[in-house]
């Protein structure tokens, strides 16, 4: 089953003509495609699915729903931690240590 889960922007960056940035999942942070959502800025909530992110949601529902997402222990398989990728898909897990 695939989810599309709410995140927090931590930062944006345009490479090659590509806008994407690290988002956090209730601690995990993953790199993010920002493209669909031209007007989300660091600190907005949006909505992720595969890689992408789809729109923007305020910060009440997201983090209502991550909440819920977390007592069904739901964010960390939505998010496919246990096949991580590398490379193009830009998916591979970071630390949240790090932010």
């Amino acid at each position: 089953m695939c989810l599309a889960v709410p995140g927090k922007v931590l930062d944006c960056d345009e490479m090659s003509g590509m806008r994407e940035g690290r988002v956090q999942f209730a601690g995990i942070v993953r790199r993010v495609r920002l493209d669909f959502v031209p007007e989300a800025q660091i600190g907005d909530y949006v909505i992720v699915h595969v890689g992408f992110a789809i729109s923007r949601v305020d910060t009440e529902e997201a983090e209502r729903t991550l909440a819920l997402l977390s007592e069904m222990g739901a964010v960390a398989d939505s998010l496919g931690l246990e096949d991580e990728e590398d490379g193009e898909g830009g998916m591979k897990k970071e630390s949240s240590e790090n932010s």
